[in-house]
């Protein structure tokens, strides 16, 4: 009876002793997971709906420059005030024709209450696509499109073809692009770009940092309505090779213009692919 007796008390001891232990690891577990979330200060950045205003001093005409307003509201229309720099610019703005045969990479000045100003300069009549890029405070990119009609001689629309060689010299400087993978939609992709002396052959070695960094790619799909603007995986080189990393989000031909400095010139070299599904 008494050894009975022991054998009952002891398993109740151990009983007690376990869920102490595991009521105490839960605490513990509480405990810590209460500190992770208290010292995590990153905060995830939430786009918000935004209203874009734009306004000409006259109506777009060829080869006139033109005072462009952009009026950035919330989506109950109040203005928008604050934006982060991004890239040593508020805001970025893209210029092209629908064709893609026209770009320029601008950008405006904040004049504060939402308000930025630009001149603008199309070279052509027709159709032009306006892409506005920026970062309200707190806020995640944001962009915003659109299509300007400008009166003037309207040349016939260049074909986008996809180049056979992905080598192009711009003012003396020859660069080539290589695409890590065959490109697909939506597939994680490496664009690295080649720099070399056009007249020696040589590596280029004196790259300038550009907006912030050693160059920007922006990219286009062919109706003009896909937009991707992707900066360096690093944007501290100075050699000869620059690497961007992105993602085309679907299938179709798209226009890829990368933008440099070298000797204090900026100079933009184009690229037509083919991206399969």
């Amino acid at each position: 009876m008494k050894k009975l007796l022991f054998v009952v008390v002891s398993l109740l001891t151990m009983i007690a002793l376990v869920a102490c232990n595991k009521d105490s690891e839960h605490k513990q577990m509480k405990h810590d997971m209460a500190n992770m979330d208290h010292n995590d200060s990153s905060k995830e950045k939430q786009q918000v709906a935004v209203q874009t205003d734009w306004k000409f001093e006259h109506y777009p005409q060829a080869n006139t420059t033109n005072q462009l307003t952009i009026t950035i509201k919330d989506n109950k229309g109040k203005p928008i005030s604050e934006f982060e720099v991004n890239h040593e610019k508020k805001m970025h703005l893209i210029v092209a024709s629908k064709d893609l045969s026209k770009y320029q990479h601008i950008h405006p000045t904040y004049k504060g209450k939402g308000v930025f100003t630009v001149p603008v300069t199309f070279t052509q009549g027709g159709s032009f696509q306006l892409i506005a890029d920026f970062i309200p405070k707190g806020q995640s990119d944001t962009v915003q499109m659109h299509t300007v009609s400008v009166k003037g001689n309207t040349p016939a629309p260049v074909s986008l073809t996809p180049d056979k060689k992905l080598v192009k010299t711009v003012n003396g400087n020859q660069v080539s692009l290589k695409i890590d993978s065959q490109l697909k939609a939506n597939q994680e992709t490496m664009l690295n770009f080649h720099f070399e002396d056009a007249q020696t052959q040589q590596p280029i070695q004196d790259l300038q940092p550009y907006l912030g960094a050693v160059g920007h790619v922006v990219i286009l799909n062919q109706d003009a309505t896909k937009y991707l603007h992707v900066h360096p995986m690093d944007e501290r080189v100075k050699g000869s090779n620059a690497m961007f990393h992105t993602r085309f989000p679907s299938p179709g031909i798209y226009k890829v213009w990368g933008e440099f400095q070298r000797s204090n010139k900026v100079f933009i070299v184009p690229f037509v692919v083919e991206v399969s599904k």
